[in-house]
């Protein structure tokens, strides 16, 4: 298949990922820090999981959310940063289309499972404060399991329209991505169709993750925050809201930058194009890099535990 961006083709067997318009000179010097952000991602998302299978203790709630969690940042990370360093590193931009129509099902999946995940944890930190002693009673293992079957299918299922609707379009001007990876709207972009069928339903999914998970999320926090200050002493109430500290830290960090680069994607029209990339994929790379650094630093019961590890090995 030809590279040119005027071949004519409505079924285009390959795409060609662009990398980081305007600062392709700098791809390998980029590709440093992503390099660590994978790296650090893999170890300390690898490093929960370890911890919390070989520790009784944590075998809780809390904890199983924490090592779903896990699994979809190293799924996440794994879907995209490989291509990413093949691309800084060998310039290998060609992505088969049905692997581009995978990384993307994946990232979309995944990306609503985490949000999810944060909307069980609400849940889990809710009726652990507010009704600690039924706590034990209400988020059993069997119902930890349902919950965690509700998030898997509700990600599959909102995530199912994408590659299908990014398959039935025609291609027929360019095969060029102007990304890192298989993004949905900048693929169904460059569609010489109608695609607003795929747009309203980009936005529908944008408004069910960020729009119900986060309100579901707040109304949580205002019901532990209410709780928290109710308590009576100063150090009850910072002991009640430390363990809250890590999930709320988390939180921002998968939602702020996906909030400023929705905002940036759509009313940053003066924003440079690469700016847009980079924000893309901040979006998806911090947040499987900072989640285990937040949970390994900020929880006692891990951090201890990794203490025990590094401790034991040096002994």
């Amino acid at each position: 298949m030809s590279d040119s961006n005027t071949t004519d083709f409505t079924s285009p067997s390959t795409f060609i990922l662009l990398g980081i318009p305007g600062l392709e000179a700098a791809h390998v010097w980029i590709s440093i820090p992503f390099c660590a952000i994978y790296a650090i991602a893999i170890l300390g998302n690898v490093t929960i999981l370890f911890i919390v299978k070989r520790e009784p203790r944590l075998h809780g709630p809390m904890y199983y959310f924490l090592c779903m969690l896990a699994v979809s940042d190293l799924v996440v990370s794994t879907s995209i940063l490989p291509k990413m360093l093949a691309i800084f590193w060998f310039n290998s931009r060609e992505i088969n289309f049905s692997a581009c129509l995978t990384q993307m099902y994946f990232i979309h999946c995944f990306s609503a499972m985490e949000s999810g995940i944060f909307v069980a944890m609400a849940l889990d930190r809710y009726v652990a404060i507010c009704n600690p002693l039924r706590h034990s009673t209400i988020l059993t293992n069997p119902v930890v399991v349902k919950i965690g079957l509700v998030v898997l299918l509700r990600g599959g299922m909102l995530a199912l329209p994408y590659p299908f609707l990014a398959r039935r379009w025609p291609y027929c001007t360019t095969n060029f991505i102007p990304q890192l990876y298989c993004e949905h709207i900048a693929v169904v972009k460059l569609a010489c169709a109608d695609i607003r069928i795929s747009i309203y339903y980009g936005l529908f999914v944008a408004l069910c993750l960020i729009g119900l998970d986060v309100s579901f999320i707040a109304m949580s926090y205002t019901q532990i925050l209410s709780a928290i200050f109710s308590l009576p002493t100063k150090d009850a109430r910072l002991k009640t809201f430390e363990t809250c500290g890590s999930h709320l830290c988390v939180i921002l960090a998968f939602y702020v930058p996906g909030l400023f680069s929705v905002l940036t994607h759509r009313f940053g029209h003066n924003v440079p194009l690469y700016f847009h990339v980079l924000m893309a994929n901040m979006y998806l790379l911090l947040p499987p890099m900072l989640n285990p650094i937040i949970y390994g630093v900020r929880t006692k019961e891990i951090r201890g535990r990794l203490l025990q590890l590094f401790i034991h090995k040096g002994t």
